[in-house]
């Protein structure tokens, strides 16, 4: 079983974000890795930074042909153990994005946050980003701002209406202070998990190498997954059909009694 240390989750609560110490086994990796160039070459007319829902098998509502060793990797017992500290008992798995950055022309992340896209209420979700390539400050590993997230608040966003972005909306420049960002590099199979209200972002990647990672989104049983709601007025950079996306529930019981597990399965 894995397991956050008392200081790692001190970390989590502080901070909003942690690098814990476990991490995937090589052989995961590299059978992933692997994954990743057949989702790649699945999805010639998707930006590779967009592969949403790709832990979807075939062709989902959003676009994307993706793959259940995606699907597999979200319901591994230790990850799930790690989320379960943050989280608790009872959790479902919402969605799966690969980021994949080519070298030389990845795409930028504005800062945001994550709350301002997602149709959950109320607004709770542990991400576990975890890592296929080295990512690292030349090809533009994913930016923290710590604790951002105390408060548990939206801060402004602008859109801004660009094809050289990831997303499309971006926190403010004077709700947060960008001077006291944190790199977060990994090694392939490290991982990093962050809340839903921290304000994180990644530069270009204008090195000669790819950064891929997959984000794993883990939403407590204890909110609701409101498919009529679309944040953002549905301008994010990137389509999505939160009306038909499956929810999974992977540990415990739905407290709310209000989450569809049936929309988007079979």
């Amino acid at each position: 079983m894995a397991e956050l240390s008392t200081a790692e989750l001190e970390q989590y609560e502080r901070d909003g974000y942690v690098i814990p110490e476990s991490r995937l086994p090589d052989e995961k990796v590299a059978k992933l890795r692997a994954t990743l160039d057949r989702l790649l070459a699945e999805n010639p007319d998707v930006r590779p930074e967009k592969l949403v829902s790709a832990h979807i098998a075939g062709k989902n509502d959003e676009g994307v042909t993706g793959s259940s060793d995606f699907l597999e990797l979200a319901q591994d017992p230790d990850i799930l153990d790690v989320v379960a500290q943050v989280l608790g008992d009872d959790i479902i798995l919402w969605g799966c994005h690969v980021f994949c950055k080519p070298g030389g022309s990845g795409l930028e992340t504005p800062f945001h946050q994550d709350g301002h896209y997602w149709p959950i209420r109320p607004l709770a979700t542990c991400t576990v980003w975890i890592a296929l390539d080295r990512s690292d400050r030349e090809n533009g590993c994913l930016q923290v701002v710590p604790g951002t997230h105390r408060d548990k608040e939206l801060m402004p966003h602008m859109h801004e209406d660009r094809e050289d972005l990831v997303l499309t909306q971006r926190a403010q420049a004077d709700a947060y202070d960008a001077t006291t960002a944190v790199a977060l590099e990994l090694e392939p199979g490290q991982m990093s998990l962050h809340d839903v209200y921290m304000i994180h972002g990644a530069d270009e990647n204008r090195s000669p190498n790819r950064r891929a990672g997959v984000a794993l989104r883990f939403m407590p049983a204890t909110s609701v997954f409101e498919r009529n709601l679309k944040p953002a007025d549905g301008k994010s950079g990137i389509p999505v059909s939160f009306a038909t996306r499956p929810l999974w529930l992977v540990r415990g019981e739905d407290k709310t009694g209000r989450n569809d597990f049936a929309v988007g399965h079979g």
